[in-house]
């Protein structure tokens, strides 16, 4: 030990970015190499996924459509994640799919005869949809962080999203109509549900015109509007971080009952919280929440157990 000891010091400055490096990626969550995104662990608790093709607007290729798969997948599973942040590297968040990459696969599926060629673009579409669909199925809620453009591919995300947030210069366009097909996977199933109103729904879908960040904020799009990009990444790190303190039972309990009820009757809604509520209530976080209520202490002095 006093050999390592003083090898060390006398090479700290050698020692010393490797040991970050081995900090920094064992407090990142997700240990796949992802090469359409990022992965850091900005806060305890807070995963943030960032779509990291700047270079290429952050359009979505080939490769992005499994890798957002296998990154929820690995959230879901981490109980070291309590809520995950998502945005976009460089000057706008997404300019939506990929068209370049993605052609070979839309244009020209393979298949022996009009059947087989159907059946295989069918599977195509559903994997593409799954992109997205993980995002709903993974129990930590996601906040979406949006600045500047939001294309096609982008508004089928966010619409997955548990809060979505943006900057004053962010706009949205469902651009699909203007690509001689209509969006198919997930924008014009939960875009209705999202904003309430079908007759814009329709508009925008229809026309596809751009919509700024303040018909985005009035229509319930989007919670919140930032002046800028800084500025809504720190708002949404604020967020984030208000949610982590919270019980992770209570917290993914939530999350899942809300989408459970939005595509339920209400009684079917209630009967599912019933089912669920009959074992989540056993926690020791319920007596642990109130307890710190009677002691006036915020949720984040209370140790909750990982989930």
């Amino acid at each position: 030990m006093t050999f390592i000891r003083s090898t060390f010091k006398k090479n700290r400055s050698l020692w010393l970015p490797a040991l970050n490096y081995i900090r920094a990626m064992s407090s990142e969550g997700p240990t796949s190499a992802f090469s359409t995104l990022s992965i850091s662990r900005p806060s305890n608790a807070i995963t943030h996924v960032e779509l990291n093709r700047p270079e290429k607007r952050n359009a979505m290729n080939r490769a992005f459509w499994s890798e957002m798969v296998d990154c929820f997948t690995e959230i879901a599973g981490d109980s070291e994640c309590r809520v995950v942040i998502f945005s976009g590297a460089g000057k706008i968040f997404t300019a939506g799919i990929d068209l370049m990459d993605m052609a070979s696969d839309v244009l020209q599926p393979e298949g022996d005869d009009i059947a087989r060629t159907s059946w295989n673009l069918r599977r195509i579409i559903t994997k593409y949809q799954e992109t997205f669909s993980v995002i709903e199925k993974c129990p930590k809620p996601v906040v979406a962080a949006v600045h500047g453009a939001c294309v096609g591919g982008g508004v089928d995300l966010i619409t997955a999203c548990d809060i979505r947030l943006c900057t004053q210069d962010a706009w949205f366009q469902i651009k699909e109509v203007d690509i001689g097909l209509a969006a198919d996977v997930g924008t014009l199933q939960r875009l209705p549900k999202v904003i309430g109103s079908r007759s814009l729904v329709n508009e925008l879908a229809l026309t596809a015109r751009k919509m700024y960040s303040d018909e985005a904020k009035s229509c319930g799009l989007v919670s919140r509007v930032f002046p800028d990009k800084e500025a809504m990444m720190d708002g949404a790190l604020e967020l984030a971080g208000e949610i982590a303190a919270r019980s992770p039972v209570a917290v993914q309990g939530t999350k899942m009952n809300l989408i459970y009820s939005r595509d339920h009757s209400v009684a079917e809604g209630l009967d599912y919280m019933a089912t669920w509520n009959m074992s989540m209530l056993q926690t020791q976080d319920v007596m642990k929440s109130a307890q710190a209520a009677m002691e006036k202490k915020t949720p984040k002095e209370v140790a909750f157990s990982k989930l």
